[in-house]
């Protein structure tokens, strides 16, 4: 946000702050959103790296496309588990693994 909107903002009686002041969470609870956000990131990539589409994908892990996009986008219904088993389908070493939640 530019400075002189949070000033605006501010003077009207707004207070501006982060994410996670406003959710209140915890650093566990951020760094759990980070760790599913960053292999979200990693899904896609690897994904398209591989040109894939996401219904390829989607045959490859069992699943749906629209799943697969839920996946990618860091739906908050998919599991850190499913993540990781769909890079592991996609050819995601461990060792990238490790590097990615790193």
């Amino acid at each position: 946000m530019r400075k002189a909107k949070q000033i605006a903002l501010e003077k009207k009686g707004w207070k501006v702050g982060s994410a996670e002041e406003f959710l209140g969470l915890t650093e566990q609870e951020l760094a759990y959103i980070e760790l599913k956000l960053e292999l979200s990131r990693k899904l896609k990539a690897s994904r398209t790296r591989r040109k894939l589409t996401q219904a390829e994908l989607a045959r490859i892990v069992n699943s749906s496309q629209s799943r697969v996009a839920k996946m990618e986008a860091g739906d908050p219904t998919v599991s850190i588990d499913l993540l990781v088993k769909s890079l592991l389908a996609l050819g995601v070493s461990k060792k990238e693994l490790g590097q990615t939640i790193s």
